[in-house]
């Protein structure tokens, strides 16, 4: 079933310049969007979802009342929502699997809307901008002709993404939102930063940079986060890269090294010293179980402890 815009079938599209010609309301709804102030989200809220990573939930959920994810710059947070049930699912897309990924967000919401008999799916678009290797192009490319080939009846409602997430500062070229929440109990998504990005930022972080595939991080029904088990090798070569300086590190570990948030460098920096600190994954999921993570009473994550 194609993707429906104002209720209308979207035909196959060649690209998303195309898009955007054809339907000038996602322009301006593109520009009415980012043009709205960031909101600092309450960590006690929240559920942070990071790169290559999906989670899902209904307005019921006495845990989370947002999800939100940040630091894209080629990369796409995708937010489909049904507005029946309410469920919703956050997603950070870096085009490593788009077609498979795009089918897990469809699954989570359309599994927690299952009772309901009314609504409709409804789909949220953020992230990349005009990069020099097109990247951003291809993902947003790509992700809407994956959510096209889905069998439900899909509802683009926000496209803010590539060309018209675009800025240029000083001659460069640079996303204007790097990330966005979605609230659970009203379904609005809204420009955001997270400064708080648990739990065990270092941990799913040394996941994705080692390879790992969309992840599901979130039981809604207990409440829980649930990271792993994952799966690396020892790898004593990567400490090259804590010997380089910033630009190199730029230069080879990003897709975009001019449009990278201020605290890009630090963040791969912590990434590695946790892989050579950790070189054995097994050891940090006993008995092949994975690490699961509740909220405690002053709002924080803390780590359940499994008997």
């Amino acid at each position: 079933m194609p993707l429906l815009i104002q209720s209308k079938e979207l035909d196959r599209l060649r690209s998303t310049a195309e898009l955007f010609d054809k339907y000038p309301h996602l322009q301006e709804n593109a520009r009415t969007f980012r043009s709205r102030p960031l909101v600092d989200v309450d960590p006690k809220c929240l559920l942070y979802v990071q790169q290559r990573e999906l989670a899902a939930t209904t307005p019921a959920d006495n845990c989370v009342s947002v999800l939100g994810s940040d630091d894209a710059t080629t990369c796409h947070v995708v937010v489909l929502r049904h507005t029946g049930s309410g469920a919703v699912c956050l997603a950070h897309c870096d085009g490593s699997n788009t077609w498979s990924e795009v089918l897990l967000i469809v699954k989570a919401v359309a599994l927690l809307s299952k009772v309901c008999k009314e609504g409709r799916f409804e789909l949220h678009l953020v992230g990349g901008f005009n990069d020099d290797a097109k990247t951003s192009h291809k993902l947003s490319f790509n992700i809407l002709a994956a959510f096209q080939k889905q069998r439900e009846e899909i509802h683009l409602e926000t496209c803010c993404i590539t060309e018209m997430n675009d800025m240029v500062e000083n001659g460069i070229h640079r996303p204007v939102l790097y990330g966005i929440g979605v609230n659970v109990k009203t379904g609005e998504v809204f420009p955001a930063s997270f400064p708080h990005k648990g739990p065990a930022e270092e941990l799913r972080s040394a996941r994705t940079f080692s390879g790992g595939p969309m992840a599901d991080i979130y039981d809604s029904n207990r409440g829980l986060v649930k990271l792993g088990p994952c799966k690396w090798s020892p790898n004593m070569d990567i400490a090259f890269w804590l010997s380089q300086n910033d630009d190199t590190i730029l230069k080879y570990l990003s897709t975009s090294p001019l449009a990278e948030p201020p605290h890009f460098v630090q963040h791969m920096k912590s990434t590695i010293q946790f892989l050579l600190a950790h070189p054995y994954s097994d050891i940090l999921f006993p008995d092949s179980q994975p690490q699961l993570y509740r909220r405690s009473q002053d709002g924080d994550w803390e780590r359940l402890v499994q008997s």
